[in-house]
């Protein structure tokens, strides 16, 4: 069959990216019915046109100047990459990065083996007290022992759970009688509604009101007193007292290690005298004397704060327990001038009634 009349040259079909411009042939080629191509004719193909247009398109457009910069009359270079400054800074200091670096790891080694010190002298003091402390309770080891004192701290804690006992009764009798002394206001209140409303028993419904919004006026008077009884003691006990009983643990605490430090030392100066041993005998020896200064010192802090409490405890209780038996008294004897005396004595101010209610404002 014959060959088609027009051929196409591999450059005529154009790239999708549009390079390359193709400019068609004027002139067809001239071939042979035959397919055969003539030497003398001149064959014209597809001609290849190169497109400048294509370039400008496909490069990014000149950065412009900041629209807010040129309002404000200010011309800024324009600024480089992150990456190119880093580059400059590094080629201008190249040994800055690597300089903290080394300091970063320096701080960072510092606080590891700070760290790992401590703990390790944490564990060593604490096996040496593990150790003293069974050695105690089976009998193994011998302890330091302040007779005198540990007689006054026995005495401290049995002092501190009888007056525990007196704060528990106290707030058990200010409770059964607030709930009376509410009951009796209830009732005056009942009594007073009766004598109005009962013309025949007005007298009488009358008095017995007035009774009752007496004895109610005296019960809030008594519980002001009791109440300012037990603030002032819980205070003695846990405040002052537990202030004492917690410097009374920091030193049976100093007494233990004092005690761990002490036996080590005896058993290292048992041993053999070589030249590794003399050192072990000597940081012994200091640690010993260190121990011993920390458990002479609070020994030294509980013996002045127990004498200060002996001497606080004696005042806040005397004039606490006068309180208490004036005020009982006077409320039981029906003295209410002698009640009102009491509470002026001892400067002790009565709530007003419904103070203890929260305020609308902080139920909302």
């Amino acid at each position: 069959m014959p060959r088609n009349s027009s051929l196409f040259h591999p450059l005529s079909v154009a790239p999708p990216s549009c390079l390359l411009s193709i400019a068609a042939c004027r002139e067809p080629c001239q071939r042979s019915v035959s397919g055969s191509r003539d030497p003398s004719v001149t064959e014209r193909g597809p001609a290849v046109c190169f497109n400048p247009e294509y370039l400008d398109r496909r490069r990014a457009p000149a950065p412009g100047p900041d629209i807010r910069m040129k309002s404000r009359g200010v011309n800024l270079p324009h600024s480089q990459s992150s990456a190119s400054r880093l580059a400059q800074h590094t080629d201008q200091h190249p040994g800055s990065s690597n300089h903290n670096t080394n300091s970063t790891e320096e701080v960072s080694r510092g606080v590891a083996v700070e760290k790992l010190d401590s703990v390790k002298k944490w564990g060593i003091n604490t096996y040496k007290c593990t150790k003293q402390m069974f050695s105690e309770r089976f009998g193994r080891g011998s302890r330091t022992v302040d007779l005198e004192l540990e007689a006054q701290i026995d005495v401290l804690r049995d002092t501190k759970s009888k007056y525990e006992n007196i704060l528990r009764l106290a707030t058990a009798l200010i409770s059964h009688f607030q709930s009376m002394v509410q009951t009796q206001q209830a009732l005056g209140d009942t009594f007073t509604d009766l004598s109005q409303k009962s013309p025949e028993l007005q007298d009488e419904f009358g008095y017995n009101a007035e009774t009752q919004k007496l004895l109610c006026k005296n019960g809030e008077a008594l519980l002001g007193a009791i109440n300012f009884f037990v603030s002032s003691v819980n205070t003695l006990v846990n405040k002052t007292m537990e202030d004492t009983l917690m410097t009374i643990r920091l030193y049976e605490n100093a007494r233990l290690e004092f005690d761990a430090y002490r036996s080590d030392l005896e058993e290292l100066s048992l041993g053999p005298r070589d030249a590794a041993a003399m050192v072990r005998i000597e940081m012994a020896q200091l640690e010993y004397q260190f121990h011993r200064d920390k458990y002479e010192r609070l020994r030294s802090d509980v013996t002045i704060k127990l004498k200060f409490l002996e001497e606080n405890k004696v005042k806040v209780m005397h004039k606490q327990l006068l309180l208490f038996h004036n005020a009982i008294s006077a409320y039981f004897a029906g003295n209410q001038q002698q009640l009102e005396q009491t509470l002026i004595q001892f400067n002790v101010k009565l709530k007003p009634p419904g103070s203890d209610k929260p305020s609308w404002l902080e139920e909302q």
